[in-house]
Order: structure tokens, then sequence, then C-alpha cells
């Protein structure tokens, strides 16, 4: 049985690759765990992915800030919206949009001011969602 307590983390490495374990840091801006009533949004967290056997694992570290959940975050809603009502929302997100998000997105995914906005309004301002999206 192997404790981590007082093992070398390259040891502790190799060991989990010998295991098919892969380990991975990511560079997360932010992390955003919604809930039905809440949304902890983490700025600056430590995310690891961990891939076993096929499964991915993702490890959030740090603090959240929580803050209540908006009318505005059930994603199964918006999948039903019509098209010209679409167009509509859209100009209303426009507004709830923070430029500096748009710039984020621009930067992370190399495509225009206008492409990362419209990836941003499609996945509700969700940040990784938009870059994912367009990567």
């Amino acid at each position: 049985m192997f404790g981590g307590g007082g093992m070398n983390p390259r040891k502790m490495k190799q060991m989990m690759k010998q295991m098919g374990i892969d380990v991975t840091e990511l560079e997360a801006e932010e992390v955003i765990i919604r809930t039905e009533d809440e949304e902890l949004v983490f700025s600056g967290a430590q995310v690891t992915r961990m891939d076993a056997q096929g499964q991915e694992t993702y490890q959030v570290v740090g603090e959240p800030e929580s803050r209540p959940r908006g009318a505005g975050g059930d994603a199964g809603g918006a999948s039903a919206v019509e098209a010209g009502e679409q167009d509509e929302s859209a100009s209303e997100a426009d507004s709830e949009i923070p430029d500096s998000d748009v710039q984020i997105v621009a930067q992370r995914a190399g495509v225009g001011k206008d492409e990362a906005r419209e990836a941003l309004e499609a996945e509700n301002g969700d940040l990784a969602a938009a870059i994912s999206r367009l990567e």
C-alpha cells in the first residue's frame, strides 16, 4: 500500500504513469460550478485533470465566491427558444456579457470579438464553454 505522505512527488508521478494514470495541470482562469440554487465561482483556481483508464476526473483547488443563481441560468430552456426570440434575447445578453470576457475568449480562441461574443451568448456567458466551442 502506498501512502503519499513522505513520497517524492516525482516518484509518485512515475508510479501513477506506470499504473496508467495520466495527470495534467490545466491553466484555468475561472471555474464555475452551477447548482440549483447558486453558482460557485473559482477565480485563479488550480485545476488538475486525471485520466485513469478512460475516466477523466477533475480536481479544483481554491476559494470559491458564492453567488445566487440567476433566473436565466437554466440551460434546458435556452435550447427551446425559437430563432426569432433568440435574436431578441441576444441583444439583451449583449449588455450582460462584459467586454473583458469577450476579450479573454477572443484571445484564448484566436478569433475576432464578434465571434467570441456570439460563443459567449450561446454558452450563457460561460468562458470555458465558449472557448471550447471555438477551438
